[in-house]
């Protein structure tokens, strides 16, 4: 079994106390899961069941890999010559796979991400990849869009940002209340974005647009 260690992989997750958070070992993750499945009325020792606790951990590395990852780093990379570009750059249709602190249901949606560059630009991949960081982490969806804003302006200093993500929570549509087909929106403005309506409004016909 592998021993537990201090967990330091917690890259700018506001809150947490770093020298106070351990890492179990995937052993007893495993072992989490098997008392989980006890817990749900089921016997963990079952066929059907006795493998689930590998592909669950497995399965928690891949949608929690974003502890594991800075968006710092993935936006250092940038260019300066823009070729006097001065207008909204922008993606569309970003797909966001995340899961809620409360509850750790998925909500899965889209993200929408543009800025306003001053004097440098950043590979449209990495927004994308700054998306996925945030999403792989447990949040709330207000959360992870002012994460993203934050990345984005901190390491392109551009003149406004807008972020507008809309999803769907699982915790509201499979119980709960119960309700499908509500998605949840949420957005955020800064600079030129936040101060200038017109240039707010063209963002939003970009999201709005088929």
């Amino acid at each position: 079994m592998d021993a537990p260690s201090r967990d330091r992989t917690l890259i700018g997750t506001p809150g947490l106390d770093l020298e106070a958070v351990k890492r179990p070992s995937r052993e007893e993750a495993m072992e989490a899961v098997r008392t989980l499945i006890a817990w749900a009325g089921d016997d963990p020792r079952r066929e059907g069941v006795i493998d689930t606790p590998k592909r669950v951990v497995d399965a928690y590395s891949e949608w929690f890999e974003g502890y594991q990852l800075d968006p710092a780093k993935e936006l250092s990379r940038t260019f300066e010559d823009v070729q006097g570009y001065d207008d909204i750059v922008m993606l569309r249709d970003i797909e966001v796979e995340s899961h809620c602190e409360h509850h750790m249901a998925p909500f899965l949606g889209k993200a929408y991400v543009a800025y306003m560059p001053t004097n440098r630009v950043v590979g449209i991949s990495k927004l994308a990849k700054v998306v996925e960081i945030y999403a792989r982490r447990l949040q709330t969806q207000e959360t992870m869009t002012q994460q993203i804003a934050d990345a984005i302006t901190d390491s392109l200093r551009p003149a406004g940002v807008a972020i507008l993500i809309d999803a769907a929570h699982q915790c509201m549509t499979t119980r709960g209340v119960h309700h499908r087909h509500v998605s949840t929106i949420t957005t955020q403005f800064t600079g030129v974005f936040k101060t200038d309506a017109t240039l707010r409004q063209r963002f939003l016909d970009f999201v709005n647009k088929r």
